[in-house]
């Protein structure tokens, strides 16, 4: 089954660059620099390389008016480009533990697993076989916050 997974616009962050320390403290946010490759652009979907500054920011993942309305810290990097691609998984994710769940067209959560990344597939495709499932999130499972989208393509 063919699918489309994507990073976030990087439209939303760009400001974000440009503010103080104590401005980004204001929006719950702070900068830093990366000093390990643990720094994952939820942009671009790459990691940031070691002495790269990036953003860290509470952002709103899942934004519909259910009881699976969620947001948590995740990292991004300046002059990033949306990752967008049919049928590909991003070396970023591959490398890690992913939490995957599956949520229908009223945005209620309909499945969710654990899988290694380089199994990331497996698992798109058993969730998209269900009809009733529109969309998944994927997450880092060990720190829990949100990494990507997928649709069906």
């Amino acid at each position: 089954m063919s699918f489309r997974l994507t990073g976030l616009p990087a439209e939303p962050f760009q400001e974000l660059f440009a503010l103080s320390d104590a401005e980004l403290a204001q929006r719950r946010a702070c900068r830093m620099v990366a000093d390990s490759n643990g720094y994952p652009c939820r942009i671009s979907l790459t990691d940031a390389p070691i002495g790269a500054e990036v953003i860290l920011v509470n952002y709103e993942h899942q934004t519909a008016n259910t009881p699976y309305r969620s947001n948590h810290a995740l990292f991004v990097r300046e002059g990033e480009t949306q990752y967008d691609a049919i049928d590909e998984v991003p070396d970023q994710l591959r490398r890690r533990l992913l939490s995957v769940r599956g949520f229908d067209n009223q945005h209620m959560l309909r499945d969710a697993d654990v899988t290694e990344g380089k199994q990331l597939e497996a698992i798109i495709e058993r969730f998209f076989a269900d009809p009733a499932i529109d969309y998944l999130h994927v997450h880092m499972a060990r720190p829990g916050c949100y990494a990507a989208r997928v649709d069906r393509a």
